[in-house]
Parts: structure tokens; C-alpha cells; sequence
């Protein structure tokens, strides 16, 4: 199949969504902008503005939009709204005209000295350029693929941020096979999106794939004059699938692109929950021309349509399922995962006492209780020799070495957290005894007020 990138500029994700955004394939450029700049010229611009004009003649994927695009490039140039010598400063100017004009997420200009450098010239197209695939890989060496953090949250939530969704042959796919391994010893999964702005899609479909049955259609890239190419679910996969556990999205507006593309595909396919705030809306899929005298183009050429929806997300973007402050989408998830878990009959018992002890946690984070001071005064006291004392507003601990740690309200009736315990101890003071609980101990221990 052919290579397919889908690619939402930084610059790009900031003119869509107001705020920047994280994506990786930003690394080049700000490496590029760390050099000392070489202003450009009058003269420089206009050529540059012709020669992007030229490729958008030649290769967009909608014709009916190049006058629009043609005529704001001409308009910038002519009334001086390109007069910088900041050649950074060129590219976001041209980058927001070239959005405005054509609605398309995926149509921007980079300042990208280095892979202007390496694609100059060649007679390749950009994805087959080894040059500027060395500079891709680098920076996918660099962030280990996109896969830039896995944690085991309480309740054995197994949680994956990708960052990007890079693909280096015979690299990123022994990348993700470890995160798999690692997200199916999980009871329930989190994929973090969270301004991720897209990438490959051959990484998205290596991801995709561990979710869905061989050979299953995932995707049809249309791109005028060209027999569609078919983007079908992999046979071969070595850490195998991952089927039948819960599975959470995070999304927020600076997903873009492929990014978008594998939430797309979770929520036509059901394969599992979005939480967040609704996506960014470009699914056009983009390829890269130099444009001298340092810049790289990105231009749509083609557009995905989906087997279930009959279409895609380009301009309306991708809607959670539960939606939520951003800030809060892994707190809402957990306790999500969690709540579906402890729904399950005929759980193993110890596993059902963690998902438990977790929910109760993360519900008391969602929404933490308050305990009048009245209330909290009373239940200090001393019991079996522990001390638990009334100290600015709330109650303390006092060990017997002399060291204090506060107790933090979990529920509405009395039970508490203890500060540095990382969450394995917890107290419940019902005013006439003090019940210690321990997350690896059937039974609390109690003690009785003196």
C-alpha cells in the first residue's frame, strides 16, 4: 500500500483550535529556528508564494478551492502582509491565508531548513527521500516512537500516552509490540491522544489492528485520477491482540489528523470510549514539497472515507462519547474503567477489592467530600495509642517517631487518605474507634478509642 501521512502543522493546530499544540513533528523546526536565521528578501517571497501557488494548481485535492487559495496568496503578497525578513514569521502569515482560504486543516507552510535541505532538488517524492526519512526517524528515535509514557494506575488500568504517531520500518512496530504487551496485562486500557497531531497512518493501522479481526477495512484513500487504496487490518501481529477489556480514548481539541483518525475508527467501530472535548477536524491526507528558500509545504492530495460512516471528520472534527474538561479526560476515564469492572459478575475476588479500593480514590478526586471542622474536631482523640489531632482546620496523624502526616477526606462518612502513604493506608474514624485499612490486607485493623 501506498505511504500515507497525516500530518496537522503546529502552526496549523494553533490557527485551528486558538492554542498551541504539542506535536512532535514540530521538533525539526524548532531545531531549524535555534540557528541563526537568514532573512529573506522581497524578492525571495514572491517566488515563494509563486511556486506555492504553482503546487496547489498542480496538486490539491479539491479544485474547486485553488482560485480561493490563489487569490489570498496574491492579495498577501500585494498589500505587504508578507513583508517580513523573519522567514518563521513568512510561514505562519502564509500558513493562516492558506487555511482561511481552503478550510483545510492539512495546508501550511513550515520553516524546515534541514528537510528543505534534504528534498530539494530530489527527483522523489518527500516520503521516499531518504534523507528527510533519516531526519523523521531521528526524531522518532528520540521520542520512542510516540509512545512516550506507560504507567500501571491503580486497579491495573494499564495507561499509554502517544505523543505521535511516527512509523520507521522495522522500528516503530517492535515499539508498539512492547506497549502492547505491556496495555493486555491490563484489566481495563487508557490511550492518551492528547495533542497528538497525527503522523502515519501505517502506525495507526499497526495500533488499530491489535483491536479489530485480520483483514477487516479499516480505511479508502481517494485521490483524484488514482485507483483508491485500501487501508485493511493486519494478519501478523507478535504481541497478538488485545480483545474484550474496556478501552478509554483521551481526546482534546489539538488532536489532529491521524491522531483523530484511530479515535475515528474506535468510535465507528465501537471498539471502545472517547472522553474529552471534540477534535481538531482535519482528515485530509497531506504530502510535503521544499518551497525555497528554506520552507516545506504541506499540501492535501486525497481524502479518507470510512467504511462504516460512509465519510469522515474533515472540518467537524471527532466528538466524544463523554465529554469533558480535557484536563480532567484520565481522572473521568479511570473512573469509568473502573465503574465498568466492578460492574463484571463473577469477578476474582481480590481483583474486584482493587478496582474498589482504586474507584474510591479516583471518585474522591472527581469530586472531592467536605467534612465540617466541627465534625472533623471531634473524631480527634487518641485510639489504642495512635494520636490523630485537630491541626489548622484538619486532622492529623502523629506517628509515634514524632513525624505528622494529614488525613485527607475520601468519602462524606469518615474515611480518609494518609499523605505519603501512596494511597496503600487509609483511616476510618467513626468518633469511637479507628479502623486501619490496607490496600494488600483483607481485614482493618481496629482500635478502639481511649
Amino acid at each position: 500500500m501506498n505511504r500515507v501521512r497525516l500530518f496537522v502543522s503546529v502552526c496549523a493546530l494553533a490557527c485551528l483550535a486558538g492554542t498551541p499544540a504539542l506535536a512532535q513533528q514540530a521538533a525539526p523546526t524548532a531545531v531549524a529556528r535555534a540557528e541563526a536565521l537568514v532573512p529573506l528578501n522581497s524578492g525571495q517571497r514572491a517566488a515563494a508564494v509563486a511556486t506555492i501557488i504553482q503546487t496547489v494548481e498542480t496538486r490539491y485535492v479539491f479544485p474547486d478551492r485553488v482560485p480561493a487559495i490563489r487569490a489570498r496568496l496574491n492579495e498577501g503578497l500585494s498589500s505587504g502582509r508578507y513583508d517580513t525578513a523573519d522567514p518563521g514569521v513568512f510561514a505562519e502569515r502564509v500558513t493562516a491565508d492558506l487555511r482561511e482560504a481552503s478550510g483545510d486543516g492539512h495546508m501550511y507552510l513550515n520553516h524546515a531548513p534541514a528537510e528543505y535541505a534534504a528534498a530539494a532538488g530530489a527527483d522523489v517524492e518527500t516520503e521516499d527521500n531518504p534523507a528527510v526519512r533519516a531526519i523523521w526517524a531521528a526524531a522518532a528515535r528520540r521520542s520512542n516512537h510516540g509512545l512516550g509514557e506507560m504507567r500501571i494506575l491503580p486497579g491495573n488500568v494499564r495507561y499509554l500516552r502517544i505523543s505521535q504517531f511516527h512509523w520507521v520500518a522495522d522500528r516503530t512496530g517492535q515499539a508498539f509490540d512492547d506497549a502492547m504487551r505491556f496495555l493486555r496485562e491490563g484489566d481495563a486500557l487508557i490511550i492518551d491522544l492528547r495533542g497528538n497531531g497525527g503522523g502515519d497512518h501505517a502506525a495507526v493501522r499497526y495500533l488499530l489492528s491489535h483491536f479489530m479481526e485480520p483483514d477487516q477495512l479499516d480505511i479508502t484513500f481517494l485521490e483524484a485520477g488514482k485507483d483508491p487504496v485500501q487501508s485493511r487490518t493486519l494478519d501478523n501481529l507478535p504481541a497478538g491482540r488485545v480483545r474484550g477489556k474496556p478501552l478509554y480514548v483521551l481526546i482534546n481539541r489539538q488532536v489532529g489528523s491521524a491522531a483523530e483518525a484511530f479515535a475515528y475508527d474506535v468510535q465507528q467501530f465501537r471498539l471502545g470510549t472517547l472522553v474529552g472535548a471534540t477534535t481538531t477536524g482535519a482528515a485530509n491526507n497531506n504530502t510535503f514539497f521544499p518551497i525555497a528558500p528554506g520552507f516545506m509545504l504541506s499540501v492535501s492530495y486525497g481524502r479518507p472515507v470510512h467504511p462504516v460512516s460512509g465519510t469522515n471528520w474533515e472540518g467537524v472534527g471527532v466528538s466524544p462519547d463523554v465529554a469533558v474538561d480535557p484536563e480532567t479526560a484520565l481522572e473521568t476515564a479511570t473512573a469509568q474503567a473502573l465503574e465498568t469492572l466492578l460492574a463484571q459478575a463473577g469477578a476474582d475476588p481480590v481483583d474486584r477489592a482493587g478496582w474498589e479500593w482504586a474507584a474510591t480514590a479516583v471518585r474522591a478526586r472527581l469530586n472531592p467530600p467536605t467534612i465540617a471542622p466541627d465534625r472533623l474536631q471531634a473524631l480527634a482523640g487518641t485510639y489504642g495509642g495512635r494520636d490523630i489531632l485537630f491541626e489548622d482546620g484538619g486532622l492529623v496523624w502523629r506517628r509515634p517517631n514524632g513525624q505528622k502526616a494529614r488525613l485527607l477526606p475520601m468519602t462524606a462518612d469518615d474515611l480518609f487518605s494518609v499523605e505519603g502513604s501512596g494511597d496503600r493506608l487509609r483511616f476510618r474514624l467513626t468518633g469511637d474507634a479507628l479502623e486501619m485499612l490496607r490496600i494488600d490486607e483483607p481485614a482493618p485493623s481496629r482500635f478502639t478509642r481511649d
